[in-house]
């Protein structure tokens, strides 16, 4: 059985999840005929985009406006503080990342849609220890990749030159920012 429960209908579910988010995000930012011509996973990749986007400028800006602006002299030495053309630098380097790394939840997306993976919509259709066993495979999954992302980025070096090498730069205390933290 495609999905784990019950075929095409429950992986409507997920597809009708999908259509929910798109209509938040990009209902919200977007006209509609913009994006609801877009296959389905062109959206999905979209809205991760534009979401994701959002969510790393609002974090960080609230972030630097707590520790550089509201606790200035409480957190940091005044000479702590990153130049604005570090922290430029660093929201440079986040927005080249950004479109890889929604390509991952993407691809996601549209294999629990596909079918191509198990999936449950609830907890109780697999029960609370199973959920915990599947939550630390996921975990040591996602820790897995995300190792063998960054050492790749070391080890190809056009990725590292023309993308990961910035963020190496920023790792010392008066250079580090908020938007270092893609």
């Amino acid at each position: 059985m495609a999905a784990g429960v019950g075929g095409e209908g429950y992986l409507q579910l997920f597809v009708e999840e999908g259509d929910w988010y798109d209509s938040i995000v990009l209902g919200t930012l977007l006209p509609r005929w913009t994006w609801q011509p877009l296959p389905r996973p062109a959206r999905a990749w979209l809205r991760n985009y534009l979401g994701g986007t959002l969510l790393y400028f609002a974090s960080s800006f609230l972030w630097a406006f707590y520790i550089y602006y509201l606790k200035r002299n409480v957190y940091l030495p005044k000479d702590a503080i990153p130049s604005n053309k570090a922290m430029l630098l660093q929201i440079i380097v986040a927005m080249k990342a950004m479109p890889w790394y929604c390509g991952l939840p993407t691809l996601s997306e549209y294999m629990v849609q596909s079918g191509w993976t198990r999936c449950f919509s609830s907890i109780s259709e697999v029960g609370w220890p199973l959920y915990f066993i599947y939550l630390s495979i996921y975990l040591v999954i996602c820790e897995f990749g995300i190792y063998w992302m960054h050492r790749e980025l070391h080890d190809i070096k056009p990725l590292y030159k023309y993308l990961h090498a910035t963020h190496h730069i920023y790792n010392k205390q008066n250079t580090l920012s908020p938007f270092a933290d893609v």
